[in-house]
């Protein structure tokens, strides 16, 4: 019996050694091991789909579904990260030159302010403007320049960019081939019930489903309508305004508005009326009214989780993993409700006589 026990607890030993280790080599490719799963969770009905309906060899749905993949999901992001480097590169550019005159826009809405607001300022102590001037000159100048060396770094880590590329190809092939024995044999060694790993396995594909298609086709969305009335109101970079607001959107409840509510403000306080008339209502009848009718829908509905949870968690995520955040941060939270409901309903089931 001792025997029997000391033999399991080096196997657990083992198994906890080299999962770490495992864990420590894919590091490096974290980023791609972790997109060619989520993508392949995304594509695996598209390609149950297409093996049902041709009946094709498994190698060969894996190759098309991957091949509608590249040109649906990652061919677009390719080039509109190219395209906004580009555009950060001309800012960059026309705000050294001097063509934008950052400092002045700012005195102007400075001065545009009612007489009441600026006194409020002064007696604040934030009547003079010019360090918070400086400020904005060197906060605009540091984020068009980093947008600009990306050209230039790009090409320097383009070896890494092409390797890592590459893997999350290679790594989505098989998850789309093989993804059905993966998953059957991710649940076997789970020390869990069958109903409670069933429970978390719906859970995980149900929230990266919803936070992946819902959240980046209400930020597309909300992008895209975005650019389009600045387009229309002669606004410059209006890609690099549309692609910003498009990513704050990730974020329920603030989203888009922390773009074009300043700018609408700006324009009512500058005298330029009709325009700040326009992008504010077509701001909350339009951009907001997307936020407010499909997040709930493609979001909210699949997680099951608040509002208020989806942002903590999407703000979490991204401070520590970066732009892979906003999956993985909504992610954990549903796993760690969906966690504490299953031991409370074990619990409970365990304490009824």
């Amino acid at each position: 019996m001792n025997e029997t026990k000391l033999q399991n607890t080096s196997l657990m030993v083992l198994l906890a050694v080299v999962t770490v280790a495992f864990v420590w080599i894919l590091l490096p490719f974290y980023g791609a091991v972790f997109w060619a799963a989520i993508l392949g969770i995304l594509f695996a009905p598209l390609q149950h789909q297409l093996q049902l309906r041709f009946g094709w060899s498994r190698n060969l749905t894996a190759l098309c579904t991957l091949s509608l993949c590249v040109l649906i999901a990652i061919l677009p992001v390719i080039i509109i990260s190219t395209l906004l480097v580009q555009e950060g590169a001309a800012l960059y550019g026309r705000i050294e030159s001097g063509e934008l005159d950052i400092a002045g826009h700012v005195s102007q809405f400075k001065h545009s302010l009612p007489l009441y607001f600026q006194h409020l300022l002064d007696r604040f102590g934030m009547g003079e403007l010019s360090g918070l001037r400086e400020k904005i000159i060197k906060s605009m100048m540091q984020g068009s320049q980093f947008l600009a060396s990306q050209a230039f770094s790009f090409g320097q880590g383009t070896f890494d960019f092409v390797v890592g590329f590459f893997i999350m190809l290679y790594l989505l092939f098989f998850f789309l081939r093989d993804g059905s024995e993966l998953a059957r044999k991710v649940r076997a060694a789970i020390p869990l019930e069958d109903n409670q790993k069933r429970r978390l396995q719906l859970k995980f594909n149900r929230v990266v489903r919803a936070t992946v298609k819902g959240s980046l086709l209400v930020s597309i969305t909300q992008g895209a309508l975005g650019g389009l009335i600045f387009w229309f109101l002669d606004i410059p970079s209006v890609l690099l305004w549309a692609v910003l607001m498009a990513f704050l959107s990730l974020l329920p409840a603030v989203g888009a508005g922390i773009v074009w509510v300043p700018v609408a403000a700006y324009f009512l306080l500058s005298g330029a009326i009709w325009q700040g008339t326009v992008l504010a209502l077509f701001g909350v009848f339009v951009i907001g009214l997307v936020d407010n009718v499909l997040r709930p829908i493609l979001v909210g509905k699949d997680t099951k989780m608040p509002d208020y949870l989806i942002l903590i968690s999407t703000l979490g995520g991204l401070a520590i993993f970066g732009l892979n955040g906003f999956v993985i941060g909504p992610l954990i939270a549903a796993l760690f409700m969906s966690s504490w409901a299953i031991f409370v309903d074990t619990k409970q089931r365990v304490q009824l006589p």
